[in-house]
């Protein structure tokens, strides 16, 4: 199985995103998850997932420049998307 380089958009469900992404990680994919327009929501489901990620060594970036997360610039966004094997929106 070829290995993958896998954008993951956080645009509506965040909680999927959070789970798709860490689960795409057990196929040995490199997955990059970035969270666009909005904050992602503090609830009890969010956290049980961010957890997840981090137990899969995804650290997720958001495109709002004043985020808690890591900044992605919509620029940067636009390349990592044009160099990645596919772009899921979730």
């Amino acid at each position: 199985m070829d290995i993958k380089k896998i954008v993951l958009l956080g645009r509506r469900d965040q909680t999927e995103a959070m789970r798709v992404a860490a689960g795409l990680t057990i196929f040995g994919h490199e997955v990059r998850l970035v969270f666009v327009g909005r904050e992602v929501a503090d609830t009890e489901e969010n956290r049980a997932q961010a957890e997840l990620l981090e137990l899969a060594d995804v650290e997720p970036q958001s495109t709002l420049p004043d985020s808690e997360l890591p900044h992605l610039s919509e620029a940067a966004l636009v390349e990592l998307c044009l160099r990645s094997d596919a772009v899921l929106s979730l």
